[in-house]
This record gives C-alpha cells, sequence and structure tokens, in this order.
C-alpha cells in the first residue's frame, strides 16, 4: 500500500510538472510574441506590413519560434486577457496573421486605431495612466512621457473595474488620472485600440503634462491620495 501511495504520489507531480512547463512554454512564446510584433520585427528579420500584421508561417519558420506550431500561437493569443495580440486570415491569399494591438515602438501606419473625439458618446472625461511611485517625482514635475514607444498607454479605469482588462500593469502601484476633455480641447489626440486601450502620442514633445492631471493615488501597499504640486 505505501508502494502504491508513493506511486501514485509521483504520478500526480509528474502531471502538475508537465502542467507547469506546458505554462511555462506558453509565458514564454507569449513574451517572444509581444517582443517580436511590438519591437523587434526588425532585428529579428521578421517581414511586418504597414498594419502590423505578420504572417503566421514566416515567424514560425525563424528559429527563436521554430519549436511552436500554429496551434501553440491560436492558444497563447486566445488565452491572454488583455487580448494584447490578434489574428486574422489574409482577405487575398488565406494565410494567418497576427499583430500586436498596441505598445509598439516601431511605426505602424494603419493600426486600425479609432480616433477619439471630444464629446462623443465614447469619449471618457477621464482616463488612468498606471506606473510606480518611484518615478512619481518625475511625473509630478515633467508629466507623462511616451518614451520610445508610439503612444502613452492610458486604461478608462483601474483594471478589474467593469470592462477594464488592459492599459496597465496589474502590479503598478501608482495611478495617474487624466482629464482626457481638457487634453482633447488643446488639440492633445487620442486614439481607441483594438483591445480598448486609450493611446495618446502627446504633445509634440511626446509629453502630457502635469497640466493634464486630475488626481494621483498610491494604489499599494493601501491607497491615498498623492499632491500633485
Amino acid at each position: 500500500m505505501d508502494g502504491q501511495h508513493r506511486g501514485k504520489g509521483s504520478r500526480g507531480r509528474g502531471g502538475g510538472w508537465r502542467r507547469n512547463q506546458d505554462e511555462s512554454r506558453d509565458m514564454r512564446l507569449s513574451r517572444s510574441l509581444t517582443y517580436a510584433l511590438r519591437h523587434g520585427a526588425a532585428k529579428l528579420g521578421l517581414n511586418m506590413g504597414s498594419d502590423g500584421f505578420i504572417f503566421v508561417d514566416e515567424l514560425l519558420s525563424h528559429g527563436q519560434f521554430s519549436s511552436f506550431s500554429p496551434e501553440d500561437v491560436e492558444r497563447v493569443v486566445a488565452m491572454d486577457d488583455k487580448q494584447r495580440l490578434k489574428l486574422q486570415v489574409h482577405p487575398e491569399n488565406g494565410r494567418l496573421q497576427i499583430r500586436a494591438n498596441q505598445g509598439h515602438t516601431v511605426q505602424v501606419q494603419d493600426l486600425e486605431l479609432t480616433a477619439v473625439v471630444l464629446d462623443a458618446p465614447d469619449c471618457p472625461q477621464e482616463a488612468v495612466h498606471g506606473s510606480y511611485m518611484k518615478h512619481w517625482p518625475s511625473i509630478r514635475s515633467q508629466g507623462l512621457c511616451r518614451m520610445d514607444r508610439t503612444h502613452i498607454h492610458l486604461a478608462p479605469g483601474l483594471p478589474g473595474e467593469g470592462q477594464v482588462i488592459s492599459g496597465m500593469r496589474h502590479n503598478c502601484d501608482l495611478a495617474v488620472y487624466i482629464n482626457v476633455h481638457k487634453a482633447l480641447a488643446d488639440g492633445i489626440e487620442f486614439y481607441w485600440s483594438e483591445n480598448k486601450v486609450l493611446l495618446t502620442p502627446g504633445d509634440a514633445d511626446g509629453v502630457l503634462g502635469p497640466q493634464y492631471f486630475l488626481r494621483a493615488q498610491r494604489l499599494k501597499p493601501s491607497s491615498c491620495d498623492l499632491d500633485l504640486e
């Protein structure tokens, strides 16, 4: 009986190990896809269209992805709760394509973003940018900067509120609320991505200045309002 008990335990641990290995493999694929589609297509020698799409068969022929299958890619995209990636069949040749919905450091001309118009039904009064308290002194004085990305990312609320699924990382401990109406009135452009992330290129310098801050909150370990001055 002891031998049988140990045997069952071993099989249980083995099954758990295999599940963990599968999860780790999916996470590795997800990270690699996100990097390639947002930042590294050219460095990897991948042909990205002006709309940000790469053919999946070409992607999987690259050495970094050669151990994965189209089914692996489809599973990882479907399981991403933030919907960062999009798959579609090319309308002319029927080949499967993939792209990132937002977060690019490379220029993508035809990303199918929806412009936000002041006072339109889908125009939010405010939006929130997630960051970290260690950056608060510079954010408070200089504003939000898109850095090497093409847009500053904002969410219509905190993760888990209503239909908010993306736009900020879950481990952010700083939330900066933006007066979208005021920024739009001053000529700052905003766009909705396909997965409902609010994007803005900021001003001519790529900055969303402190004059557009409504409030700021420290989120962890406990929530509290921060001084904007």
